[in-house]
């Protein structure tokens, strides 16, 4: 008996280590994107660019020293409270603070991020996330507008912008066709304005725009194009425009990562804000 009973203690030990072998080889041969939802960033966190460099990557950094053009940034939470002083000692004279995102979320760090630029000088203004697979986009711009989004004529206050991008959280394209997103797009800038009074900013990349949208280019008339490219040059941009009015062009600058050019000097800025 007891010979019997080591044998089946043999047997199981056997049988334990074929199944715990099965299940490595198992797990080895998972496709790589199986544990892809855990590099999902949680809702809220999207900031402007933040799919750039994964899908346009970078390309080197324009020629410094171009007297047409004005230094600004944009921040989001991501940054935390920002040095605002520090940025502009040097010569940052313009930013763009993320005030909100879909229906669901606004920053916890906007007031210090948007007064405090205003405080030091700044002309400033607030940046929405778009998420058009969550809500309609009159519900987003109205949700924007109630949440720092806002607009007044006093010279320092820039028109808002919508941040239309590649989805962190999922389809790139939001799950919507190209006749989708242009008309959610439209549905957005027609309720801003109509709250406003101001044609709201377009911060888009043209790879972005052209899978997404199809090269629309019915909004150029209006609405400012910020194009973003991490690169010595803007590179070709979405269809109707013919020249950017703001440049993101790096993730990496100092300080604050996101610089951005406007295409003008300072009292091109000013006439932008005063509309």
């Amino acid at each position: 008996m007891l010979v019997h009973r080591s044998g089946s203690a043999r047997g199981r030990r056997f049988a334990v280590t074929g199944i715990l072998l099965a299940a490595f080889s198992l797990v080895a041969t998972l496709p790589a994107h199986a544990s892809s939802a855990a590099d999902i960033p949680p809702r809220g966190s999207a900031h402007m660019g933040m799919g750039v460099l994964e899908h346009d990557g970078r390309h080197g950094t324009p020629v410094p020293g171009d007297a047409t053009q004005t230094e600004g940034v944009d921040v989001s939470s991501h940054q935390g409270n920002v040095a605002w002083s520090t940025l502009w000692n040097s010569g940052v004279k313009w930013a763009y603070v993320k005030a909100t995102e879909g229906t669901y979320y606004t920053n916890p760090y906007f007031a210090q991020q948007y007064n405090g630029s205003y405080n030091v000088g700044m002309i400033r203004g607030a940046y929405h996330f778009a998420t058009p697979d969550t809500t309609s986009g009159a519900a987003q711009a109205n949700y924007f507008v109630d949440h720092g989004g806002g607009w007044s004529r006093d010279g320092k206050t820039l028109p808002g912008a919508l941040d239309i991008e590649w989805n962190p959280y999922g389809a790139t394209c939001y799950g919507k066709t190209q006749s989708q997103m242009v008309t959610w797009i439209r549905d957005f800038l027609n309720t801003y304005k109509a709250r406003t009074g101001r044609d709201a900013v377009i911060y888009t990349a043209t790879s972005w725009w052209t899978q997404c949208t199809g090269n629309y280019g019915g909004f150029a008339v209006n609405n400012p194009l910020w194009i973003a490219r991490y690169a010595s040059t803007v590179g070709t941009l979405p269809a109707g425009w013919g020249y950017y009015t703001m440049w993101q062009y790096t993730s990496s600058g100092p300080t604050v990562g996101d610089h951005n050019k406007f295409n003008g000097a300072l009292d091109r800025v000013r006439a932008l804000a005063n509309g």
